[in-house]
């Protein structure tokens, strides 16, 4: 085409041709453009509904807050108010974030020459359809935008020369939205409850393998720190790993490029946009998440709970002359409001939800108690119930309950509670079976092969020293049922949850008490040419790139490696529904 044989005009046209080819490979499909506008319009549907469900937790608490008043009250309404000083912190943190990225969004579309100076809602020609205010994002339309596929400006403001050192606004996003996830777990972490003080001070993570590795450097920070990690810890690990991405990443085979670098690297200027309102969704969900953590601690309601019936509870047999123990209380519990019990014309206020009495149980065969339980609602006006006990008066006899049904469990911690009644020291022994005391309970290993193992129980008077075999109970052995299997909170053939990337095995329905660890995972759907594969119970990068590949309503299988309490490696497939 640029041989020394052709004409000039040849030459000239073959130029042209190189140019030509040149600007189409620049040159951005509009059909691209329109996905970036699709993605970015779920995503600011996405962030409004999420801004909804934050606020409506806030709500929730200062309407309590409001209508919560009386001297009985008072414990609760302290309560109430320091869990509203912690969202108001929580709102305000976020919504400084979710304003600067607004300011960044505004910046690029002026300097791209759009005009965003008018608002009107739902125009089809206007950019700008609402101004954003607190945590609320300025609502657009970039289908109006013009220069749809501008990169220079995205990429002049955000990285500036280097995509590995950007010095853009960029980086000070980054840098504050790193910054956003340390504020906000400081604050969800560190507390006075009682006489416990609670407090952490998050480290940067973001540098790590995958998911797993993340995971395990967020466990080790939780666990050096002061938190309260019996109640905080699942959501502070959750918000803390859904806030971070990788500092550093490969990208063309280039090494070391930072985020922001990756990002943003010649991307249209409605990519940029989109890839903003995703990092503003990022900070709305945390929101959420924290919001929603926060009001559980807290209850809200007239009486914190949705049904009032008086309970009582305590042995259903005794013998004579035994002292027997009577837990009385509301069917629902509030810490903050206890209840009032009358038994047998006394009436006494109850702690930590109930009231607790004592009684001699006499002859006869059998004894009804009876009283009233009452509490008060948050105007002041009380709620009485009646209750009634009946306890059967049983002569000295052994019996062994299992709350796990009359089945022992091969490599499972069955529990066992036996009762010698008559005698002040019950004693258990296994004939095929292993036990070991756990409390008032003992602990029973299966040993046999076979299919039944027996326990037998006695009685001993530990003054005289008598020992008297009292029964001896007869238990199938068994095997350990399957477990149910999950895709995050998605069942066996359920929908597919959107961003889910974790797989679990346990059981929904049973009063066992078991762990199931997915070991290994095989994913494949409708349309995949091979699988995807890993170990653990975290999808891949891979693996949910295959998901968000498949189309809506078709199938994506699973065939997991799985082991239970039994040690015994097993293998199930399971579908869900994308």
């Amino acid at each position: 085409m640029a041989g020394g044989k052709e004409t000039p005009r040849q030459k000239m046209i073959g130029m042209m041709y190189l140019v030509l080819t040149a600007l189409l490979a620049l040159n951005v499909s509009k059909t691209i453009l329109d996905a970036f506008v699709a993605i970015e319009e779920n995503t600011q549907k996405s962030n409004g509904m999420q801004v909804d469900r934050g606020s409506e937790f806030i709500s929730d608490v200062s309407d309590e807050i409001a209508s919560t008043r009386g001297k009985e009250n008072a414990e609760k309404l302290r309560k109430l108010k320091k869990v509203m000083k912690q969202m108001q912190q929580v709102d305000k943190l976020s919504a400084s974030l979710i304003r600067e990225i607004d300011q960044v969004k505004m910046e690029l579309l002026k300097e791209s020459g759009e005009e965003v100076s008018t608002i009107k809602p739902d125009d089809i020609e206007t950019i700008i359809w609402e101004k954003g205010q607190n945590s609320r994002p300025t609502r657009m339309n970039l289908m109006a935008v013009q220069a749809k596929d501008q990169y220079d400006i995205p990429m002049h403001i955000l990285i500036g020369d280097d995509i590995k050192n950007p010095t853009g606004k960029g980086k000070t996003i980054w840098n504050d939205y790193n910054g956003f996830r340390s504020k906000l777990i400081q604050t969800m972490g560190t507390y006075k409850e009682g006489k416990n003080s609670y407090s952490i001070n998050p480290k940067a993570i973001n540098t790590f393998k995958d998911n797993t590795d993340l995971k395990k450097q967020v466990e080790r920070m939780l666990q050096s720190s002061k938190a309260n990690l019996r109640d905080d810890e699942e959501i502070l690990a959750s918000i803390y790993m859904n806030l971070t991405k990788p500092e550093r990443v490969t990208q063309n085979d280039i090494s070391g490029v930072h985020w922001i670098g990756q990002t943003f690297d010649h991307a249209p200027l409605v990519a940029a946009l989109a890839s903003l309102s995703s990092m503003q969704q990022d900070v709305l969900s945390a929101r959420s998440l924290a919001l929603a953590h926060l009001k559980t601690k807290v209850s809200v309601g007239e009486y914190s709970f949705n049904k009032i019936v008086g309970l009582v509870y305590g042995p259903e047999i005794a013998n004579s002359g035994d002292e027997v123990q009577l837990n009385v209380m509301m069917a629902a519990f509030d810490s903050d409001n206890q209840p009032t019990v009358t038994y047998n014309g006394t009436s006494f206020r109850g702690t930590e939800g109930k009231g607790l009495i004592k009684t001699k149980v006499g002859s006869g065969t059998e004894m009804t108690l009876s009283g009233t339980v009452s509490i008060k609602n948050k105007s002041g006006i009380e709620k009485k119930e009646n209750w009634t006990h009946t306890i059967k008066i049983m002569k000295p006899q052994g019996t062994v309950s299992l709350p796990q049904l009359n089945v022992l469990y091969k490599g499972y911690n069955n529990r066992i509670e036996g009762v010698a009644s008559g005698y002040d020291k019950t004693e258990l022994i296994g004939g095929g079976v292993t036990l070991t005391k756990d409390g008032s309970q003992h602990i029973a290993r299966v040993t046999t092969s076979g299919k039944t193992a027996t326990i037998d129980v006695y009685g001993v008077n530990s003054v005289s020293k008598k020992r008297v075999k009292l029964g001896s109970f007869p238990f199938r052995v068994m095997s350990l049922p399957d477990p149910d299997f999950f895709f995050g909170a998605a069942e066996v053939g359920g929908k597919v949850p959107p961003g889910e990337s974790r797989l679990f095995a346990r059981y929904k329905n049973s009063p066992l008490d078991a762990k199931f660890d997915v070991l290994s995972w095989e994913l494949s759907t409708n349309n995949s040419q091979r699988p995807e594969r890993g170990k653990g119970n975290q999808l891949s990068v891979d693996g949910l790139k295959l998901i968000k590949q498949a189309k809506p309503g078709s199938i994506i299988s699973f065939r997991l490696e799985y082991m239970g309490p039994d040690k015994v490696l097993k293998r199930k497939l399971v579908s869900f529904v994308v």
